[in-house]
């Protein structure tokens, strides 16, 4: 199988779903800013009803897998994901089998 590239706005989608689902809201609900920084690697920012919560490249990759099986319909733990910041695209994600 080919490698699947999973966009920036669908990276903070999963991130929205996450965190809603752990925190018991609608994903509407919550705003997401990815980050990236060379000594700390990825991370998102949540923000729900005034609270923020940071989110690290494990989460993130969680999220994904989430994502993975909801919405590509495939086995979030036979696949390999992959997040990179690319130049052009922002912070996007790779999925393999």
């Amino acid at each position: 199988m080919e490698e699947l590239i999973i966009s920036e706005q669908d990276v903070i989608n999963s991130i929205c779903l996450y965190h809603a689902r752990e925190k018991l809201i609608m994903p509407e609900d919550v705003q997401v800013e990815l980050t990236y920084e060379d000594d700390a690697g990825f991370g998102a920012e949540a923000e729900s009803n005034g609270q923020q919560t940071f989110y690290k490249e494990g989460n993130m990759l969680a999220a994904l897998r989430i994502w993975v099986e909801e919405f590509l319909e495939l086995d979030p733990y036979g696949t390999a994901i992959r997040i990179e910041l690319h130049d052009e695209e922002g912070i996007i994600a790779y999925v393999s089998q």
